[in-house]
């Protein structure tokens, strides 16, 4: 075996090793000292999503990998273009995992709305307008990417969990960087399968270890255009909202002025 070929491996299990350690020493930190219900009840969610995912979703999608591949194999589309229509649809059932536990908050101790793990308790305002929408063209970049290099479902699996996990880190703070051993198999498993249809005999340039820093960054750089637009369109809603406060101000005035100038000539046409 190549170094490569081994490389991806031996890093993930490393990581999921770091993974067990955390979680479990933040579980004993969290449950023996906290007191707040809510933050209780989201890291119990936590945990269930790594049980519920990580494991048994893991282990299922090992279980019935070649078959699903062959099925997904049929479907007589560009291989890259079901790379993402398949991600998105693993993303998408990621998020109804999270989601489901967010609903599921009070069975864990939560009290408040601040228990949760999603942005929303509605599913579709989830995956349309917070999640899965943001990872959409880092699928497209990872399919770019499978199509230029020979990069293994191994590597693809590690790279974009670290995709993940410095998605998650520019987001909510540099405390996700410890929590890497979960975000890398919460991320991971949405490309596992779909990195298996990839063609093997594709005409893809052999991976070196530049090419790992480039998968590691560029898809990130991919949802820039997303971020722009989004901030762009909430300027201008904020823009318009503006603009038609002053309007409406402006348009009150101009209705009263017409009624003082005629409330003060009515004295003249009485006396008149």
């Amino acid at each position: 075996m190549s170094r490569n070929s081994t490389l991806a491996p031996t890093l993930l299990t490393i990581v999921a090793g770091w993974g067990i350690v955390a979680t479990t020493v933040v579980v004993f930190l969290v449950y023996r000292n906290e007191t707040d219900p809510d933050k209780r009840a989201i890291l119990t969610m936590g945990v269930s999503l790594i049980f519920i995912w990580c494991v048994l979703g893991g282990i299922a999608m090992r279980l019935a990998r070649d078959r699903l591949v062959r099925l997904a194999r049929m479907l007589n589309i560009d291989w890259r273009v079901r790379f993402v229509l398949l991600c998105i649809a693993m993303a998408m059932l990621e998020e109804a995992v999270t989601t489901s536990l967010t609903n599921a908050a009070p069975l864990f101790g939560g009290v408040t709305d601040a228990a949760r793990i999603t942005a929303s308790k509605n599913y579709l305002e989830v995956v349309l307008f917070h999640s899965v929408i943001a990872f959409v063209p880092m699928f497209i970049c990872w399919g770019w990417l499978l199509h230029r290099y020979a990069f293994t479902p191994a590597e693809v699996v590690l790279l974009f969990g670290l995709n993940g996990t410095l998605a998650e880190t520019l987001s909510f703070g540099p405390q996700n960087l410890l929590q890497v051993g979960m975000w890398v198999y919460v991320y991971g498993l949405m490309v596992y399968l779909p990195a298996h249809t990839a063609p093997t005999d594709r005409s893809a340039r052999p991976v070196h270890l530049r090419h790992w820093i480039l998968a590691a960054f560029l898809p990130l750089v991919f949802v820039i255009p997303l971020a722009v637009f989004v901030v762009v369109r909430i300027l201008l809603f904020i823009w318009h909202g503006v603009s038609k406060a002053f309007r409406l101000r402006h348009s009150g005035t101009a209705i009263n002025a017409p009624e003082h100038r005629n409330s003060s000539s009515r004295p003249t046409s009485d006396r008149q």
